[in-house]
């Protein structure tokens, strides 16, 4: 039963009742499993390239560029950088007084490599009088991190990665703001010299992003030769979705529902309200300093020009098929495209008559197209790329989480463990249709793929519920192409060790 004040907060969320009635109901029945036909493999979904292949397709990127295209670099940033420092403030509350784990030691070991060392150790001697080297001498380990992860000093673990100090070349010190600014310039950059940059964040940290942008944008389009249109939006609270107690019953703290954002899902509305031709996605932490970064624009280049001619032929076909004057020769050309290509597949095709056929082509033709980078799996976690059954009976390239596979069937542990590759969140899109119109992109998720989860709020365990992925579930619908890019373009930071990788360290 809803109370006035429940139906303040919904009309104030813009979340309606029907809603919220929805999600409380997916609590209860949960998300069904995927139905996955195979893994994606070399030669199954994945596009292997040459070196002909890379030149070929880097020239088609750049020559794009230069003949008008708007492009917008699209940066998920609203994330905290808590989970980036887990194992310190684990250490900080273990009661243990020196490192033990090996993680804990090869922090300390490696601390003067950190880009952030000289800030830390300012703040170690603003707050202890002693800086890191010689509190570390002492035996008060716990005071260096406590100086490092909480507002007695640098207050990393609440800020989020974008702003925190990833490298160091010489004196200067690098965020990964300031890294995705210079990547935009080098592979984003249209033709009057612009380059646009729209980054995801939290409310409270939007002036600090500000204040830093503000303070370098200057000298970086000096270096660079640019000009930065720059833009920032937060998760929309009607994105939010509603927690519930262990028995689906919706939780409430003081009598008030509780609400969490949900997920990287939610950002599917975000980039929905983009205006651009193309958009590249990447997340925050995805980044390496300058000396190293070549390999990096080098192919996300090349996966522009991959989809480039994918719109380009997508557009000819539709061109075709709406004008009527096709053969059948040349829709079965079109059939061929979508199978190899595409890897989209009905089995029933052949009995479907022919103007059934131009419709079923028509319609899939018609959808937003996104280009994804796939790397050999080493181990990381991630989704991976596989190709999956959708409720309309095709079969289509999808990026899958392990949470989605039924491990019960034996088949769908084997097809986890030969994965051979994963998604690193590599993404170009092209969000328009062939008209020039800009797709409406909620209509293309799966609300069939969220994920619940357990968490922790005020000592309770309560569920929480996150929208289909957005480079997941809430792509579904689209037009999917996989390309193997090399590994040196995946350099995610998800600990704050991961820094002290020679990729990091440039």
């Amino acid at each position: 039963m809803l109370t006035q004040e429940d139906l303040k907060l919904l009309e104030k969320k813009g979340i309606t009742t029907e809603v919220l009635e929805a999600q409380i109901n997916r609590f209860k029945t949960g998300f069904p499993y995927l139905k996955v036909k195979s893994v994606a493999t070399v030669g199954n979904g994945i596009a292997k390239l040459t070196e002909e292949n890379v030149k070929h397709y880097t020239a088609v990127w750049n020559d794009r560029l230069a003949n008008g295209c708007k492009v917008v670099k699209f940066v998920p940033a609203s994330g905290a950088a808590s989970r980036m420092f887990k194992n310190l403030f684990e250490f900080v509350s273990s009661g243990r007084q020196a490192p033990e784990t090996d993680f804990e030691k090869k922090f300390f070991d490696g601390i003067t490599k950190f880009a952030f060392y000289d800030a830390l150790n300012e703040a170690c001697v603003k707050k202890h009088g002693k800086d890191v080297a010689a509190l570390v001498n002492d035996g008060r380990y716990v005071d260096v991190v406590k100086c490092l992860v909480t507002n007695d000093g640098l207050d990393y673990g609440s800020l989020p990665k974008g702003l925190l100090s990833f490298h160091k070349t010489e004196t200067i010190v690098h965020t990964p703001v300031e890294e995705h600014l210079e990547e935009g310039a080098q592979y984003a950059k249209d033709k009057n010299g612009i380059v646009n940059i729209h980054f995801t964040v939290s409310p409270e940290h939007r002036a600090a992003f500000s204040k830093l942008i503000n303070a370098r944008i200057s000298e970086v389009e000096k270096e660079w030769g640019v000009k930065y249109d720059i833009s920032m939006s937060e998760q929309k609270s009607s994105t939010d979705t509603v927690a519930v107690t262990m028995d689906n019953v919706a939780y409430r703290e003081n009598g008030k529902l509780v609400f969490r954002p949900a997920g990287h899902g939610a950002l599917i509305e975000n980039l929905n309200d983009i205006d651009a031709d193309v958009v590249f996605i990447k997340n925050i932490d995805n980044v390496v300093p300058r000396k190293l970064r070549d390999v990096t624009v080098e192919y996300k280049k090349v996966i522009g020009g991959v989809l480039i001619e994918v719109q380009k032929q997508i557009a000819e076909y539709v061109k075709l098929l709406e004008s009527g004057k096709y053969t059948m020769e040349q829709v079965r050309e079109v059939v061929a495209f979508m199978h190899d290509v595409l890897c989209t597949r009905y089995d029933d095709t052949k009995k479907l008559e022919d103007s059934e056929l131009v419709v079923y082509l028509l319609k899939k033709l018609h959808r937003p197209i996104r280009v994804c980078g796939v790397v050999k799996n080493d181990g990381e976690p991630g989704g991976g790329p596989y190709i999956a059954y959708n409720s309309d009976g095709t079969s289509s390239p999808q990026i899958m989480e392990s949470a989605q596979f039924d491990k019960s069937k034996p088949e769908a542990v084997e097809m986890i463990k030969n994965g051979s590759h994963f998604n690193p969140v590599d993404l170009v899109c092209y969000v328009k249709d062939v008209d020039g119109t800009h797709f409406d992109l909620k209509k293309y998720v799966d609300p069939d793929t969220g994920l619940i989860s357990e968490k922790s709020k005020s000592g309770v365990t309560i569920k929480a519920l996150e929208l289909p992925g957005l480079w997941n579930g809430s792509m579904s619908d689209w037009n999917t192409v996989f390309v193997e890019v090399p590994i040196e373009t995946f350099n995610p930071v998800k600990t704050v060790n991961d820094l002290l990788r020679p990729q990091h360290q440039g």
